[in-house]
C-alpha cells in the first residue's frame, strides 16, 4: 500500500511544498523537477505512478504551486533554484537519490548535478532545454513549419509589442496544438486547465521572458552543452516527435553524455507523459528499474 505524506521544507525565500508517494521500498527515490520557469507540479502529478518502482517527490518549485510565493525578484535566477534543490534534499534527509526533469526542470536538473553531483544516481532529462540559444533557434525553425499567416502574426506582434493581443493568442495556440500537446482539447485531462492557476508568470518573464521564440530573461545565455561530458551517471534523454525539445537537439545533448540513452515517443509533443502515457510510464520504469542505478 502507497504512502502519501507531504509537507513543507524551509528553502532561500520561503517555503516549498513537497508530496512523498512510497511503497515503503529501499530504493532511492526520484525528486521531479516541473517546467516553467514558473509552473508546478500540476500537470506532472501522474508520475506518481512511479512509486512502485522507487519513491517519487513531487514538488513546488518557489513562487508558485502550493509552495511560497515570495515579493522578491532577486530570487528568480538558477543560482538560487540550484540551492533550492539541495535545501530540498538535505531537508528531507536524502543521501542518494534520482533526478527526473521536464523542459525547465532539465535545465535545473543538470545544472544542480553540475555543482552538486554527489548523491545524484541517474538523471532523466525529458524533452530537455539544456541550451536556450539553442531552445530559441529550434522554435523559430518550429515555427516556419506552420502556416504563413500564422508566422507573420507572431512575429508582428512580436515586433510591436502586442503579445497581449487576441491575434497573438490565437496564433500561439496552433503552434501549442502542434508542438506542446497534440491531443484535442476533449481528450486532455481536466487538471492541465486547472494547473494554469498554479503558475507564476511574473518567474517566466523574469527568466526566460514574454516569448517562447526568443529568450530575453536572465536564462538567455545558459548553455550547458560544453559539460554535458561531465555527467558520470546513468541518463536518459527522452523527447516527443513533434516537440518544441526537437529531436535533433535531445539527441544531440545524448551524443555529449557518456552512458545516456535516447528515446522519442512518436506520437507526442512536449507533453508526452499525457499524450502517450502509457508508453512514457514503461519507458521511465524501464530505466529507473536498471540494476546499475539502485
Amino acid at each position: 500500500m502507497v504512502t502519501i505524506t507531504e509537507g513543507f521544507v524551509p528553502v532561500t525565500g520561503g517555503k516549498v511544498w513537497y508530496q512523498r508517494h512510497d511503497y515503503n521500498t529501499k530504493n532511492a527515490p526520484v525528486i521531479v523537477l516541473h517546467g516553467g520557469p514558473g509552473s508546478s507540479h500540476w500537470s506532472l502529478q501522474g508520475l506518481k505512478e512511479l512509486a512502485d518502482i522507487r519513491p517519487v517527490i513531487l514538488y513546488d518549485q518557489l513562487g508558485c504551486g502550493k509552495s511560497d510565493r515570495p515579493k522578491d525578484p532577486t530570487l528568480w535566477n538558477i543560482e538560487r533554484f540550484v540551492e533550492e534543490v539541495k535545501q530540498l534534499k538535505d531537508g528531507l534527509g536524502l543521501n542518494e537519490f534520482h533526478l527526473l526533469g521536464h523542459s525547465w526542470g532539465t535545465t535545473l536538473a543538470a545544472a544542480y548535478y553540475l555543482k552538486h553531483p554527489e548523491g545524484v544516481k541517474s538523471i532523466i532529462f525529458s524533452s530537455p532545454c539544456l541550451s536556450a540559444p539553442k531552445w530559441a533557434d529550434d522554435q523559430k525553425q518550429n515555427l516556419r513549419n506552420l502556416p504563413i499567416k500564422i508566422q507573420q502574426t507572431i512575429e508582428e506582434c512580436e515586433e510591436n509589442g502586442n503579445t497581449d493581443s487576441q491575434a497573438y493568442k490565437e496564433a500561439t495556440k496552433i503552434f501549442n496544438n502542434h508542438f506542446v500537446c497534440r491531443l484535442p482539447e476533449s481528450e486532455r485531462p481536466a487538471f492541465l486547465k486547472e494547473g494554469s492557476k498554479y503558475r507564476n508568470s511574473e518567474i517566466y518573464n523574469m527568466m526566460w521572458g514574454a516569448s517562447e521564440f526568443d529568450v530575453a530573461g536572465n536564462l538567455k545565455n545558459f548553455d550547458c552543452t560544453q559539460e554535458l561530458h561531465k555527467i558520470a551517471v546513468p541518463t536518459l534523454y527522452t523527447c516527443g516527435r513533434y516537440d518544441e525539445a526537437t529531436p535533433e537537439s535531445t539527441e544531440y545533448f545524448s551524443r555529449l553524455t557518456p552512458n545516456s540513452k535516447f528515446h522519442v515517443f512518436e506520437k507526442s509533443a512536449h507533453m508526452p507523459y499525457i499524450e502517450e502515457n502509457d508508453k512514457f510510464m514503461k519507458v521511465m520504469k524501464d530505466f529507473l528499474s536498471l540494476d546499475t542505478i539502485h
